[in-house]
């Protein structure tokens, strides 16, 4: 494998930057970001430091940084990291995150990292988010990278999932960058995070000789990410209340209004924990079985990490009191912070459905299923 076998998918390199930064500086909504990003400077300033750029690193320093900053400044009370302690600095790895913001589970990891004196990540970044050409060039000078999902077809989509395989595994030993990758295909909507198997099969896809050797290479390091308030917790509701009766087709322009929500809505406590790497040794157990025991058992693996270091907040407690008509948790919670939350859940009645217990059944099972699995 080399770089050029990974032209279609690749985040930008420096020598493009600059004529990305003159997009970027050049486009109809610059102005909107710049008084975002950066409210006390002056837009003309801004707009030549900007162009100005001519690397990846001071994009994102220069930039994606802030931008991190104030999302956290604006809409949280604070973003909170723990077991950082547990990578090796000489060392690349391939963290494989729960998933409930589009956006922020990787940005967030990104500053911590940043604020502990390490690179940032290579990022996955869907196909289906790569326009316009103003979120291409700022995604791949931020280390996105394209993910293609194919067509639909068995072939397409074991083609698509090789290439993955390959640039990942390329860029972990080859380019000496970590990557960042969720958990599974899409968010979790339903607060019920679990790694996907089908993940591990497609890490493995890359590999030659020994699978438990060849998967303990990249160096799987799982992330726990959880938020006090749930990230476009309306929608994800919404969504799965549709699910129930049709099959859900996305709306124009639906991914974008997801990445904003998720960006503005107020998110409380926002905890990060690094788990342990899974080692050769973590692994080896799993050598004798089939391909899809093997691939089960690292999933599940990864989840044993994931669950206990999942920061369990009062919202999560009282979500499952309400579901369950208990008062099992209350000691985990007070009574304005239960009011709080009725509070958010009697919004619902806004939306004009035919079945709105249901809809509240499933906007209480966002926050109350991450409490079955800690159990």
């Amino acid at each position: 494998m080399n770089a050029s076998d990974f032209e279609d998918m690749r985040p930008y390199v420096d020598a493009e930057i600059p004529a990305a930064m003159a997009r970027i500086a050049d486009s109809e909504v610059f102005a909107l970001l710049a008084a975002y990003v950066f409210p006390d400077r002056p837009l003309k300033e801004v707009r030549e430091e900007v162009r100005g750029y001519r690397s990846v690193y001071e994009f994102q320093h220069g930039v994606m940084w802030y931008v991190n900053e104030q999302i956290e400044r604006r809409s949280t009370t604070g973003v909170k990291v723990s077991g950082l302690e547990h990578l090796d600095a000489k060392k690349n790895y391939l963290f494989v995150s729960n998933h409930r913001d589009i956006m922020l589970d990787a940005s967030f990891l990104q500053n911590a990292l940043v604020a502990a004196g390490r690179d940032t990540t290579e990022i996955t970044f869907g196909a289906n988010l790569m326009h316009p050409q103003l979120a291409v060039d700022i995604g791949c000078s931020n280390k996105m990278f394209k993910v293609e999902r194919g067509d639909g077809t068995p072939r397409a989509f074991y083609e698509s999932s090789k290439h993955l395989s390959d640039y990942i595994r390329y860029t972990i030993l080859e380019k000496k960058q970590s990557v960042w990758i969720a958990q599974r295909n899409g968010r979790t909507k339903d607060g019920n995070d679990a790694t996907a198997p089908g993940i591990i099969k497609m890490f493995c896809m890359s590999g030659k000789g020994d699978k438990v050797q060849s998967l303990a290479e990249l160096g799987i390091v799982p992330i726990a990410i959880s938020y006090e308030w749930e990230p476009c917790d309306f929608l994800k509701a919404l969504e799965l209340y549709q699910s129930r009766f049709e099959k859900y087709v996305k709306k124009p322009g639906e991914d974008l209004n997801s990445i904003l929500t998720g960006i503005t809505q107020f998110k409380g406590g926002v905890n990060i924990h690094v788990c342990e790497p899974l080692t050769e040794f973590d692994l080896r157990p799993f050598a004798g079985c089939t391909s899809i025991e093997f691939t089960g058992g690292v999933a599940g693996l990864i989840d044993s990490r994931i669950y206990p270091e999942y920061k369990l907040y009062p919202n999560n407690f009282i979500a499952h009191d309400l579901r369950f008509g208990q008062q099992r948790f209350a000691a985990h919670y007070t009574p304005e912070q239960k009011k709080a939350f009725l509070d958010r859940l009697a919004k619902l009645d806004e939306y004009e459905v035919e079945d709105p217990d249901l809809l509240k059944d499933i906007f209480l099972s966002i926050y109350s299923n991450p409490i079955a699995n800690c159990l």
